[in-house]
Parts: structure tokens; sequence; C-alpha cells
């Protein structure tokens, strides 16, 4: 096995030097170094122990068959992946920038995400029946600035549109904040869906920030039926109040009789799941997610401050008794804020989730693979999507998508 192979095999494994090492066996990092470097050459058995490391993730797709090809663009961590592939989906590509994020997707499904999606041209993205994107939220969430296209990351849209353009697949799914459909009073939602729907009046304005080939690609007009969905998880068995909207298109020439009003319809909502059932007993949780004194009081007081100014802004407490919580943010690493557990019972003070925990929140499977740090795990799972929503869409999508 040359050194190549095992950095390779590393990466699809998703772990450091060290981790590997323990996985295969050997005395510590400094060995799989040496084999990376090509100083050393893996015995037969470590490199028995490196393959079988290599094909170890949970969701890594085995299958040979499959019913309908897509890709997962801006595929954060592959929470919209997993329902697509378990109703028969092959991945054929997948693109996400961040390393931390390309850790825990490798680590789950064996592959490591291209980049950079600018950098990717349209023409080299593989054929597919389905797009994905959970294209970035930060310009038009109300946490960020809401800048939306005088943002570089809203102008990411755009690069959906040019792989749209390229390749022409029969249906795409979107997900994005809510606040994308009052932001600058509406219009930027209108530009987006006039963009897939190829209407005339989807003018771009030049001082726009976009890649030179998405702006050439514009050209190419779109004929997608479009359909927003405005849905909240917590009516799909998620104890969050996480609203989010979802574009689904399906192309017009294929599907000339799709039915918009008959598509909302048929998603189906799930039973309610109180946070009780998600959240570990307060005994068993690790002492380090349990907050300081002094931060709890930071907290108190800024809620104070916050009361006097007749706002009702500050942390939130729940507890195994509460119906749900709110929704987890990209920021929850910093203080945990806006989702702190109650721990009277213990006679601690509150405590933050537990990243499986907020696994379990997001509806992710409880085989889900957590390798980054904490606060890289609460970031990925904050940028993430609500699983059994997509599953909802997805179910419907590929039901008129195996038809035609």
């Amino acid at each position: 096995m040359r050194n190549k192979e095992v950095v390779e095999l590393r990466g699809l494994v998703g772990v450091s030097q060290s981790e590997l090492a323990r996985k295969v066996g050997v005395s510590d990092g400094r060995v799989v170094r040496a084999w990376e470097r090509g100083e050393r050459f893996p015995s037969r058995e470590s490199a028995e122990a490196l393959l079988a490391a290599s094909k170890a993730q949970p969701f890594r797709d085995k299958r040979k068959e499959h019913k309908f090809r897509f890709v997962d663009l801006f595929a954060g961590i592959g929470g919209i992946r997993l329902p697509f592939q378990k109703l028969g989906g092959q991945c054929v590509f997948t693109s996400e920038w961040d390393k931390f994020a390309q850790k825990t997707y490798a680590a789950n499904f064996g592959e490591i995400p291209s980049g950079d999606i600018t950098a990717i041209a349209a023409a080299d993205v593989p054929d597919h029946d389905v797009l994905l994107a959970g294209f970035p939220c930060q310009a038009f969430s109300q946490a960020g600035l809401r800048q939306g296209f005088s943002d570089t990351r809203g102008t990411m849209f755009f690069e959906i549109q040019r792989i749209l353009a390229e390749k022409r697949p029969a249906a795409f799914l979107l997900e994005n904040v809510r606040q994308l459909q009052g932001h600058d009073k509406g219009r930027t939602l209108k530009t987006i869906l006039d963009v897939l729907e190829g209407r005339s009046s989807a003018d771009i304005p030049d001082d726009v920030p976009m890649s030179i080939a998405a702006r050439k690609s514009l050209s190419r007009k779109l004929d997608y039926e479009v359909v927003p969905l405005v849905l909240n998880a917590r009516d799909f068995g998620v104890p969050q109040n996480r609203i989010r909207i979802y574009l689904v298109g399906f192309d017009r020439k294929r599907f000339p009789d799709f039915d918009r009003d008959a598509f909302t319809t048929s998603i189906k909502r799930e039973p309610k799941k109180f946070l009780g059932e998600v959240l570990e007993e307060n005994s068993t949780v690790d002492e380090k997610y349990t907050l300081s004194q002094k931060l709890f009081s930071g907290h108190e007081r800024r809620k104070q401050e916050h009361l006097l100014k007749g706002n009702g802004f500050g942390f939130s407490l729940f507890s195994n008794k509460s119906e749900y919580c709110n929704t987890i943010s990209a920021r929850y690493y910093k203080d945990g804020s806006e989702i702190l557990i109650d721990q009277s019972d213990i006679g601690r003070l509150p405590r933050k989730l537990t990243p499986r925990e907020c696994a379990r929140i997001q509806g992710f499977p409880e085989e889900f693979e957590l390798v980054c740090s904490d606060n890289q795990t609460y970031k990925q799972f904050g940028n993430s999507v609500s699983v059994p929503v997509i599953q909802a869409i997805a179910k419907q999508m590929i039901r008129i998508l195996l038809k035609q």
C-alpha cells in the first residue's frame, strides 16, 4: 500500500492520524504519519485494517442498483442526502467547502466532498435527476446582517442556477431560512423564483456579485414549476421550533401535469415528539456541559436588562417536560443561550445540549457519526436541516419522479 493510498483512506474515514492509529491497532499517530510520508509501509495486517476502517462508514452506499441519481450541493454534513439515498437514490457528486463538515461527511458516507462550488465547472458535474442544495442562509437570516444578494453568500444561489442551466435535472430541492420570504420586501425571493421559472422579469443588476460562469448562464432560461413550502420541523416529529423555506421544482416539459396544490397537500406531517424523548438523563451528562456560575450569571444579567427594555431577548430554559425547544443555530457553541436545559433535579446550574442531543433534535439517525470537536459539531447541526422534514418532501418528490 503506497503513501498516497494511506492519505486517501484516512480522508475517507475522516479522522486524525492518532485516531486512525487507534482504529487499526498500531502504537500511535507517528506510525500513520510515517506511512503517509512513504518512510514506512503498512504490514499486510495493517493494510487490511486500513481498508476495513475505510469501509466502516454507517451510510456508505454499497448498492449496485439505484432508482435515480442526485447531486448534493452545499452539502454540510449530509442531512439532505440521507433521505434521498434511503429512498433509492445514488449520490453522484457532492460539494462542501468547510473542512470540518467534510470530515463529518466522509466519516458517515465514505466520500470526501469536492470543495468550493464556484471553482467547479458545471459541465464537470455528472448528469443527475435531482439537484439538492441547502445554499448558504447567513445573508438572509435574522442572526446575520440580512444583506441578501449584496452578500457573496447570498449569491451562491446563482451557482445553483448555472448547474441547473447546464444539466437540466428533472427536479430540485433547495432549502433556506424562512427570512428569505420577506427579505428586501419579498424582492429577493421573487428574483429567485423568476430565475427558476424562466420569467423574463428575472433581470439581475450588474452590481450583484457572482462568478463569470454564473453571470453567463443567466441567458439560458430555466423552465421549472416551483412550489415554495414553509414548514416547521416540530410538525414532523422533531421537538424543535425550526421554520424553513423549501423550494421544490419540477421540469415543466417532463412534468406538464404537475399539480402544485396537490403536491403541497401531499406532504405528510408526523406525530409530535416531546423534548424529553431525545434528552439524556441529567445525571448521566458530563459536567463539562454545565454552565459555570460566571457564564450563567451573565445570562441572567442580560435577560434582566432586556426585560427592563421591554423585549423578550435572553436565554431560554427547557426541561424534559418541554414540548419543544428553540431553533438550534450555528452560534450555539458560543454560549448555548437559545437552548439551556434545566438541571434543578440534580442541584446543578443549567447545561448546554450535548452534541448527540443536537443530532437527535435535528432528526439524525442514532448511528450518525460525530467526529469533530463539540464546537464544530454544534456549528454543523446548527447549519444543517431537519432530516424528517426532508424525508417527507423527498417521498413525494420521488413518487412523482419515478412515475414519469
